[in-house]
């Protein structure tokens, strides 16, 4: 069975709802993985990490795929046996505030209290930027990002940075969102996508096409709705080998021939 750790909230991808089942852009990459592997995208064992948990969760075996809101970075790749399979969100760290200051910018934060999840890019990211305008300001880090969130809300800090994805999805948990905004820009780019083992090549390959699936699946249009009939009648050559109608398409990947068409059909396209 693979095992996952579960996507740290997009502002529609909560971690889990009341039911405790876990959903969003990352989940389904795992679901998509395991569609492919056993044809059954619910053989996922999801297991919540805080930042600072997740590197060496995946570096010891206690998961196999990373599948959260984790930037692709030189150090990760070349330096501590990481292998990216790809970009599933792109992007990038921002900072949320409340809106009775009345800031337009980010470069009008000195002197602020700033909020950061530890084990994260943000907290040397958000160095750099204070550090290039001259800016001085007192961090404050947290494991998780509700809390992080809770010291916002509270006054602990004036002001949080994480990736804007997260600052969206962290704003409506706090007690008055409309009094918070989140400053226009971007202060880094930040690549995220699923990450597997140096080493761990077969699984590396599996995962990579599996979101390679999923979005060439959305190209052709071709849905969870649609993939039985995209599959008996398929309109080009190329949707025939994705679906598996034609050809051999799952012989070099060591899957069934019909592995891509089972991600469609029980985790759907990109969109």
């Amino acid at each position: 069975m693979f095992n996952a750790v579960s996507v740290t909230a997009y502002p529609a991808s909560p971690i889990a709802d009341a039911s405790g089942k876990f959903t969003g852009i990352d989940v389904d990459v795992c679901r998509a993985a395991a569609a492919a592997v056993f044809g059954d995208a619910t053989k996922v064992k999801y297991t919540p990490l805080t930042a600072k948990e997740r590197l060496t969760a995946l570096q010891s075996g206690e998961v196999d795929i990373l599948s959260r809101n984790t930037t692709w970075t030189s150090s990760r790749d070349g330096g501590m046996g990481f292998l990216f399979t790809g970009v599933n969100y792109y992007d990038g760290i921002g900072f949320l505030t409340h809106q009775k200051a009345g800031l337009k910018s980010a470069k009008e934060l000195d002197g602020a209290t700033v909020c950061i999840q530890a084990g994260t890019d943000t907290e040397l990211n958000v160095a750099d930027v204070f550090k290039a305008n001259k800016m001085q300001y007192t961090p404050l880090t947290f494991d998780r990002s509700d809390e992080s969130a809770k010291a916002l809300d509270s006054g602990r800090c004036n002001t949080l940075a994480s990736d804007q994805s997260q600052l969206y999805a962290l704003r409506i948990k706090l007690g008055k969102p409309d009094e918070f905004i989140v400053l226009p820009e971007a202060i880094s780019k930040e690549p995220l996508g699923p990450v597997v083992r140096r080493g761990d090549d077969d699984r590396f390959t599996i995962v990579k096409w599996s979101l390679y699936a999923m979005l060439n699946a959305e190209e052709m249009g071709i849905s969870s709705k649609n993939v039985d009939q995209m599959t008996a009648k398929p309109t080009t050559p190329d949707m025939a080998h994705l679906l598996g109608a034609e050809g051999d398409f799952g012989k070099d990947l060591k899957l069934d021939n019909k592995w891509a068409y089972n991600i469609i059909k029980q985790v759907g396209n990109y969109q």
